[in-house]
């Protein structure tokens, strides 16, 4: 199915790009989120008209992502939590409660932008989070876990 992004996609392309992907990604995560647009002759021709107001849209993302991610690299935490005495968590501390943790220290992120590949947090020690602001944003949040006295 071919689709015109309005907004910078991953590996995909960048505002304006037409572009064919699968039936179901198109469907079921592409249009439904307003990231992208069925390639027709009317579509085409809607997208033409509001190019402008959609790179200037996209652009202010962008500077607002980065003004986060400044705010991001100067932010380190300490979170307290139960752990045994070789340093082993009781439970973990996954993306929600790092999303939770950075919110309440006072720059709004979301659970999506925490970006945890080795899985969530087992044990007492200092790690880099990293958070996904956008397609062209990254930046880290330095955490430190110490165990409840």
């Amino acid at each position: 199915m071919e689709v015109i992004l309005l907004e910078k996609v991953g590996k995909m392309g960048v505002l304006g790009d037409t572009v064919n992907v699968k039936n179901g990604y198109a469907r079921n995560f592409l249009i439904p989120t307003g990231k992208a647009v069925p390639a027709t002759a009317d579509n085409v021709k809607y997208f033409e008209d509001r190019r402008a107001e959609l790179e200037k849209a996209e652009a202010e993302k962008l500077s607002t992502a980065q003004s986060r991610a400044d705010q991001l690299a100067e932010l380190e935490l300490t979170v307290t939590a139960n752990a045994g005495d070789e340093g082993k968590l009781f439970g973990s501390i996954g993306p929600r409660d790092v999303a939770d943790l950075v919110t309440a220290s006072g720059v709004e992120i979301e659970k999506a932008e925490v970006k945890m590949p080795e899985g969530p947090i087992r044990e007492v020690g200092e790690y880099d989070i990293t958070v996904q602001l956008h397609a062209d944003v990254q930046s880290s949040v330095h955490i430190i876990v110490v165990a409840e006295a």
